[in-house]
Protein backbone atom coordinates (compact mmCIF):
# COMPACT_ATOMS: atom_id res chain seq x y z
CA UNK A 1 0.00 0.00 0.00
CA UNK A 2 1.57 3.31 -0.80
CA UNK A 3 2.41 5.70 2.25
CA UNK A 4 1.75 8.63 0.79
CA UNK A 5 -0.39 9.74 -1.98
CA UNK A 6 1.91 11.97 -4.05
CA UNK A 7 -1.21 13.78 -5.90
CA UNK A 8 -2.58 14.85 -2.60
CA UNK A 9 -2.85 18.68 -2.74
CA UNK A 10 -1.96 19.41 -6.19
CA UNK A 11 -4.40 21.90 -7.36
CA UNK A 12 -5.97 20.22 -10.86
CA UNK A 13 -5.51 21.53 -14.44
CA UNK A 14 -7.52 21.10 -17.44
CA UNK A 15 -6.81 22.36 -20.82
CA UNK A 16 -9.19 23.99 -22.92
CA UNK A 17 -8.51 23.62 -27.00
CA UNK A 18 -9.93 23.67 -29.86
CA UNK A 19 -9.53 25.41 -33.46
CA UNK A 20 -10.17 28.51 -34.75
CA UNK A 21 -13.33 29.30 -34.85
CA UNK A 22 -14.62 26.44 -32.31
CA UNK A 23 -16.17 28.99 -29.82
CA UNK A 24 -13.76 29.07 -26.88
CA UNK A 25 -13.76 32.64 -26.45
CA UNK A 26 -17.65 32.38 -25.98
CA UNK A 27 -16.60 29.71 -23.45
CA UNK A 28 -14.34 31.09 -21.63
CA UNK A 29 -16.17 34.45 -21.00
CA UNK A 30 -19.60 32.31 -19.79
CA UNK A 31 -17.47 30.18 -17.91
CA UNK A 32 -15.94 33.61 -16.50
CA UNK A 33 -19.21 34.78 -15.03
CA UNK A 34 -20.47 31.25 -13.99
CA UNK A 35 -21.36 31.53 -10.21
CA UNK A 36 -19.57 27.78 -10.32
CA UNK A 37 -16.19 29.22 -11.10
CA UNK A 38 -15.89 31.55 -7.85
CA UNK A 39 -12.59 29.10 -6.86
CA UNK A 40 -11.38 28.60 -9.80
CA UNK A 41 -8.05 30.55 -11.88
CA UNK A 42 -9.06 30.80 -15.47
CA UNK A 43 -5.54 31.52 -17.71
CA UNK A 44 -5.94 33.00 -20.72
CA UNK A 45 -4.45 33.87 -24.15
CA UNK A 46 -3.14 37.60 -23.78
CA UNK A 47 -4.69 37.97 -27.25
CA UNK A 48 -8.27 36.60 -26.68
CA UNK A 49 -10.97 39.14 -27.03
CA UNK A 50 -12.74 38.09 -23.68
CA UNK A 51 -15.20 40.30 -22.38
CA UNK A 52 -15.31 40.97 -18.79
CA UNK A 53 -14.76 44.33 -17.94
CA UNK A 54 -17.49 44.89 -16.34
CA UNK A 55 -17.11 41.93 -13.71
CA UNK A 56 -13.54 43.18 -12.57
CA UNK A 57 -13.60 43.86 -9.29
CA UNK A 58 -9.64 44.78 -8.54
CA UNK A 59 -6.50 44.27 -10.61
CA UNK A 60 -4.33 42.75 -8.84
CA UNK A 61 -1.27 43.36 -11.49
CA UNK A 62 -0.87 44.16 -14.83
CA UNK A 63 -1.53 40.20 -15.56
CA UNK A 64 -4.23 38.86 -13.08
CA UNK A 65 -7.60 40.39 -11.89
CA UNK A 66 -10.45 39.43 -9.76
CA UNK A 67 -13.92 39.21 -11.22
CA UNK A 68 -16.85 39.88 -8.93
CA UNK A 69 -17.83 36.16 -8.42
CA UNK A 70 -14.45 35.07 -6.90
CA UNK A 71 -12.84 33.95 -10.35
CA UNK A 72 -9.26 34.84 -11.09
CA UNK A 73 -8.74 35.69 -14.48
CA UNK A 74 -4.99 35.98 -15.77
CA UNK A 75 -3.03 36.59 -19.29
CA UNK A 76 -0.48 34.24 -20.17
CA UNK A 77 2.26 37.39 -21.21
CA UNK A 78 5.73 35.68 -20.72
CA UNK A 79 5.32 31.84 -21.05
CA UNK A 80 2.89 29.50 -19.18
CA UNK A 81 5.36 28.44 -16.70
CA UNK A 82 5.68 32.03 -14.89
CA UNK A 83 2.14 32.66 -15.27
CA UNK A 84 1.52 29.28 -13.00
CA UNK A 85 4.37 30.36 -11.17
CA UNK A 86 2.86 33.65 -10.50
CA UNK A 87 -0.47 32.59 -9.99
CA UNK A 88 0.66 29.75 -7.07
CA UNK A 89 2.84 32.69 -5.12
CA UNK A 90 0.24 35.15 -5.58
CA UNK A 91 -2.48 32.61 -3.88
CA UNK A 92 0.27 31.81 -1.31
CA UNK A 93 1.23 35.34 -0.57
CA UNK A 94 -2.46 35.67 -0.13
CA UNK A 95 -2.77 38.50 -2.41
CA UNK A 96 -5.50 36.81 -4.43
CA UNK A 97 -7.95 34.74 -2.67
CA UNK A 98 -7.83 30.67 -2.65
CA UNK A 99 -8.51 28.73 -6.02
CA UNK A 100 -8.62 24.97 -5.96
CA UNK A 101 -8.69 24.79 -9.54
CA UNK A 102 -6.75 26.00 -13.17
CA UNK A 103 -8.65 26.14 -16.59
CA UNK A 104 -6.31 27.06 -19.41
CA UNK A 105 -7.07 28.11 -22.48
CA UNK A 106 -4.49 27.79 -25.58
CA UNK A 107 -4.89 29.33 -29.36
CA UNK A 108 -6.34 28.20 -31.47
CA UNK A 109 -3.81 26.97 -33.26
CA UNK A 110 -1.73 25.22 -30.28
CA UNK A 111 -0.97 21.94 -30.60
CA UNK A 112 -1.72 20.34 -27.50
CA UNK A 113 1.22 18.13 -26.86
CA UNK A 114 4.25 20.21 -25.95
CA UNK A 115 1.18 22.39 -23.59
CA UNK A 116 1.22 19.33 -21.80
CA UNK A 117 5.02 18.29 -21.81
CA UNK A 118 4.98 21.95 -20.31
CA UNK A 119 3.05 20.89 -17.22
CA UNK A 120 4.17 17.56 -16.65
CA UNK A 121 8.30 18.37 -17.54
CA UNK A 122 8.09 21.45 -14.84
CA UNK A 123 9.76 20.49 -11.71
CA UNK A 124 8.38 23.57 -10.02
CA UNK A 125 4.65 23.59 -11.25
CA UNK A 126 4.59 20.23 -11.27
CA UNK A 127 5.11 20.21 -7.47
CA UNK A 128 2.19 22.26 -6.92
CA UNK A 129 -0.05 21.47 -9.94
CA UNK A 130 -1.52 18.11 -11.77
CA UNK A 131 -3.22 17.49 -15.29
CA UNK A 132 -6.76 16.84 -14.78
CA UNK A 133 -7.25 16.55 -18.62
CA UNK A 134 -7.66 18.10 -21.76
CA UNK A 135 -11.05 19.05 -23.14
CA UNK A 136 -11.81 19.93 -27.28
CA UNK A 137 -14.33 22.11 -28.67
CA UNK A 138 -14.79 21.07 -32.51
CA UNK A 139 -17.27 23.39 -34.36
CA UNK A 140 -20.07 21.33 -35.32
CA UNK A 141 -20.77 23.60 -39.06
CA UNK A 142 -16.65 23.34 -40.00
CA UNK A 143 -15.63 19.83 -38.09
CA UNK A 144 -15.44 17.49 -40.76
CA UNK A 145 -13.41 19.90 -42.82
CA UNK A 146 -11.26 21.09 -40.22
CA UNK A 147 -10.69 17.18 -39.24
CA UNK A 148 -9.69 16.26 -42.87
CA UNK A 149 -7.57 19.41 -43.98
CA UNK A 150 -5.77 20.86 -40.46
CA UNK A 151 -3.50 18.65 -38.50
CA UNK A 152 -3.64 20.50 -35.70
CA UNK A 153 -7.02 20.56 -35.47
CA UNK A 154 -7.17 16.62 -35.78
CA UNK A 155 -4.34 16.18 -32.75
CA UNK A 156 -6.86 18.06 -30.17
CA UNK A 157 -9.51 15.65 -31.06
CA UNK A 158 -7.14 12.79 -30.87
CA UNK A 159 -5.76 13.84 -27.65
CA UNK A 160 -8.78 15.06 -26.21
CA UNK A 161 -10.27 13.55 -22.85
CA UNK A 162 -13.87 15.25 -23.24
CA UNK A 163 -14.84 16.82 -26.42
CA UNK A 164 -17.66 19.55 -26.57
CA UNK A 165 -19.36 19.87 -30.03
CA UNK A 166 -20.42 23.73 -30.45
CA UNK A 167 -22.69 25.52 -33.09
CA UNK A 168 -24.70 22.51 -32.92
CA UNK A 169 -27.80 24.70 -34.14
CA UNK A 170 -26.16 25.48 -37.55
CA UNK A 171 -26.06 21.45 -39.20
CA UNK A 172 -28.86 19.45 -39.49
CA UNK A 173 -29.14 16.29 -36.91
CA UNK A 174 -28.26 13.90 -39.65
CA UNK A 175 -24.65 16.29 -40.38
CA UNK A 176 -24.38 16.28 -36.11
CA UNK A 177 -24.25 12.55 -36.15
CA UNK A 178 -21.85 11.90 -38.49
CA UNK A 179 -19.31 14.28 -37.18
CA UNK A 180 -20.36 12.49 -33.83
CA UNK A 181 -19.61 9.47 -35.47
CA UNK A 182 -15.89 11.02 -36.78
CA UNK A 183 -15.04 11.83 -33.60
CA UNK A 184 -15.73 8.25 -32.05
CA UNK A 185 -13.71 6.74 -34.70
CA UNK A 186 -11.06 9.23 -34.14
CA UNK A 187 -11.44 8.90 -30.17
CA UNK A 188 -13.23 6.37 -28.66
CA UNK A 189 -12.25 6.77 -25.03
CA UNK A 190 -13.70 10.84 -24.96
CA UNK A 191 -17.30 11.24 -23.95
CA UNK A 192 -18.95 13.84 -26.33
CA UNK A 193 -21.03 16.75 -25.24
CA UNK A 194 -22.61 19.65 -26.51
CA UNK A 195 -22.45 22.92 -25.99
CA UNK A 196 -25.04 26.01 -27.06
CA UNK A 197 -23.94 30.00 -26.49
CA UNK A 198 -20.95 28.75 -24.65
CA UNK A 199 -23.49 27.47 -21.77
CA UNK A 200 -21.43 24.74 -19.82
CA UNK A 201 -21.78 23.59 -16.35
CA UNK A 202 -18.04 23.94 -15.12
CA UNK A 203 -18.06 20.92 -13.34
CA UNK A 204 -18.04 18.95 -16.91
CA UNK A 205 -14.38 20.27 -16.94
CA UNK A 206 -13.04 18.79 -14.00
CA UNK A 207 -12.35 14.95 -12.31
CA UNK A 208 -11.49 13.81 -15.98
CA UNK A 209 -7.94 12.29 -14.47
CA UNK A 210 -6.68 10.49 -11.87
CA UNK A 211 -6.81 12.80 -8.67
CA UNK A 212 -5.70 9.97 -6.02
CA UNK A 213 -3.13 7.29 -5.55
CA UNK A 214 -6.29 5.89 -3.22
CA UNK A 215 -8.34 3.57 -5.61
CA UNK A 216 -11.95 4.40 -5.84
CA UNK A 217 -14.88 3.81 -8.00
CA UNK A 218 -14.29 6.18 -10.78
CA UNK A 219 -10.02 5.58 -10.80
CA UNK A 220 -10.50 4.24 -14.41
CA UNK A 221 -12.75 6.27 -15.89
CA UNK A 222 -9.73 8.18 -17.52
CA UNK A 223 -9.23 5.15 -19.42
CA UNK A 224 -13.07 4.80 -21.22
CA UNK A 225 -15.35 2.94 -20.01
CA UNK A 226 -15.10 0.73 -23.00
CA UNK A 227 -12.43 -0.61 -21.53
CA UNK A 228 -13.69 -1.42 -17.93
CA UNK A 229 -14.89 -5.09 -16.82
CA UNK A 230 -13.60 -7.00 -20.39
CA UNK A 231 -11.43 -9.86 -19.51
CA UNK A 232 -10.74 -13.42 -21.75
CA UNK A 233 -8.30 -16.31 -21.07
CA UNK A 234 -5.89 -14.81 -23.52
CA UNK A 235 -2.53 -13.34 -22.92
CA UNK A 236 -2.91 -10.72 -25.05
CA UNK A 237 -6.15 -8.82 -25.63
CA UNK A 238 -7.50 -6.11 -27.55
CA UNK A 239 -10.68 -3.69 -27.62
CA UNK A 240 -12.69 -2.99 -30.14
CA UNK A 241 -15.82 -1.09 -29.30
CA UNK A 242 -16.54 0.06 -33.27
CA UNK A 243 -16.47 -3.58 -35.08
CA UNK A 244 -14.12 -2.18 -37.42
CA UNK A 245 -10.47 -2.26 -37.32
CA UNK A 246 -10.49 -5.22 -35.19
CA UNK A 247 -6.64 -6.64 -35.21
CA UNK A 248 -5.07 -5.22 -31.95
CA UNK A 249 -8.21 -3.00 -31.37
CA UNK A 250 -6.63 0.03 -33.21
CA UNK A 251 -9.25 2.17 -34.65
CA UNK A 252 -7.73 4.48 -37.38
CA UNK A 253 -8.96 8.28 -38.10
CA UNK A 254 -11.66 8.52 -40.95
CA UNK A 255 -9.35 11.43 -41.94
CA UNK A 256 -5.96 10.06 -41.46
CA UNK A 257 -5.33 6.69 -41.46
CA UNK A 258 -2.25 7.86 -39.69
CA UNK A 259 -3.24 8.50 -36.29
CA UNK A 260 -5.30 5.42 -34.61
CA UNK A 261 -6.45 4.77 -31.20
CA UNK A 262 -4.78 1.37 -29.93
CA UNK A 263 -6.21 -0.58 -26.85
CA UNK A 264 -4.22 -3.13 -25.64
CA UNK A 265 -4.88 -5.80 -22.24
CA UNK A 266 -2.13 -8.11 -20.97
CA UNK A 267 -2.99 -10.77 -18.67
CA UNK A 268 0.19 -11.42 -17.43
CA UNK A 269 2.07 -9.21 -15.05
CA UNK A 270 5.22 -6.86 -16.03
CA UNK A 271 8.10 -6.41 -13.95
CA UNK A 272 9.10 -2.71 -13.81
CA UNK A 273 12.30 -2.28 -15.44
CA UNK A 274 11.17 -4.20 -18.03
CA UNK A 275 8.27 -2.39 -19.01
CA UNK A 276 9.98 0.96 -18.75
CA UNK A 277 12.49 -0.23 -21.11
CA UNK A 278 10.17 -0.93 -23.86
CA UNK A 279 8.45 2.37 -22.71
CA UNK A 280 11.72 4.23 -23.06
CA UNK A 281 12.81 2.32 -26.25
CA UNK A 282 8.95 3.33 -27.94
CA UNK A 283 9.68 7.28 -27.29
CA UNK A 284 13.73 6.99 -28.12
CA UNK A 285 12.22 5.71 -31.71
CA UNK A 286 9.17 7.28 -32.59
CA UNK A 287 8.51 9.81 -29.52
CA UNK A 288 7.26 12.43 -31.55
CA UNK A 289 4.48 10.19 -33.01
CA UNK A 290 3.29 8.98 -29.76
CA UNK A 291 0.73 11.81 -29.17
CA UNK A 292 -0.62 10.13 -25.98
CA UNK A 293 -0.28 6.75 -23.45
CA UNK A 294 -1.94 5.99 -20.46
CA UNK A 295 -3.09 2.99 -18.39
CA UNK A 296 -3.02 1.01 -15.65
CA UNK A 297 -0.24 -1.88 -15.48
CA UNK A 298 -0.01 -4.84 -13.74
CA UNK A 299 3.66 -4.31 -11.88
CA UNK A 300 3.99 -7.68 -10.60
CA UNK A 301 0.65 -7.77 -8.94
CA UNK A 302 0.73 -4.09 -7.88
CA UNK A 303 -1.61 -1.83 -9.78
CA UNK A 304 0.66 1.12 -11.19
CA UNK A 305 -0.76 4.23 -13.76
CA UNK A 306 1.46 5.53 -16.08
CA UNK A 307 0.50 8.22 -18.79
CA UNK A 308 2.44 10.34 -21.18
CA UNK A 309 2.82 12.80 -23.87
CA UNK A 310 4.85 12.24 -26.63
CA UNK A 311 8.90 11.50 -25.56
CA UNK A 312 7.67 13.06 -22.20
CA UNK A 313 6.32 10.76 -19.07
CA UNK A 314 4.51 11.29 -15.57
CA UNK A 315 6.48 10.07 -12.67
CA UNK A 316 4.48 6.88 -12.50
CA UNK A 317 1.83 6.28 -9.55
CA UNK A 318 1.14 3.13 -7.97
CA UNK A 319 -2.32 2.76 -6.69
CA UNK A 320 -3.20 1.65 -3.07
CA UNK A 321 -5.28 -1.27 -4.65
CA UNK A 322 -7.00 -2.56 -7.38
CA UNK A 323 -9.55 -0.71 -8.31
CA UNK A 324 -11.59 -3.48 -9.68
CA UNK A 325 -11.12 -7.37 -9.67
CA UNK A 326 -9.79 -6.73 -13.04
CA UNK A 327 -6.47 -7.41 -12.40
CA UNK A 328 -5.10 -6.87 -16.09
CA UNK A 329 -2.82 -4.22 -17.72
CA UNK A 330 -4.69 -1.82 -19.79
CA UNK A 331 -3.09 0.57 -21.96
CA UNK A 332 -4.45 2.97 -24.54
CA UNK A 333 -2.10 4.27 -27.26
CA UNK A 334 -2.93 7.38 -29.30
CA UNK A 335 -0.14 7.41 -32.25
CA UNK A 336 1.01 8.75 -35.69
CA UNK A 337 2.17 6.64 -38.05
CA UNK A 338 2.83 3.51 -35.95
CA UNK A 339 2.22 0.31 -37.21
CA UNK A 340 -0.20 -1.41 -34.39
CA UNK A 341 2.27 -4.85 -34.01
CA UNK A 342 4.73 -2.89 -33.32
CA UNK A 343 3.94 -2.09 -29.98
CA UNK A 344 1.89 -5.41 -29.06
CA UNK A 345 4.82 -7.26 -30.32
CA UNK A 346 7.38 -5.12 -28.22
CA UNK A 347 5.28 -5.37 -24.89
CA UNK A 348 4.22 -9.09 -25.50
CA UNK A 349 8.14 -9.66 -25.33
CA UNK A 350 8.98 -7.75 -22.20
CA UNK A 351 6.02 -9.18 -20.38
CA UNK A 352 8.01 -13.05 -20.33
CA UNK A 353 11.44 -11.04 -18.83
Amino acid sequence: MAERDPLAGKLPITLVTGFLGSGKTTLISKLLRHPGMNRAAVVINEVGEIGIDHDLVSTVNESMSLLANGCICCSVRTDLQDSLRELFNSRRAGQIPDFDRVIIETTGLADPAPVVQTLVSDTLINAHFRLDGLVTLVDAFHGHELLARQTEALKQAAMADRIFITKTDLVSPEQLRRLRDELRALNPQADQHTVVQGDLDPALLTGLGLHSARAGEHTLSFLGESLQGQTTGQEVKATDTSGQGKYLGARPSNHDPAIRTLSLRFSQPFKWPAFSSAMELLTTLRGPDMLRVKGIVNVEGHPVVVQGVQHIFSPPVELDQWPSQDRDTRLVFITRNIAPETICHLLSAVTSL
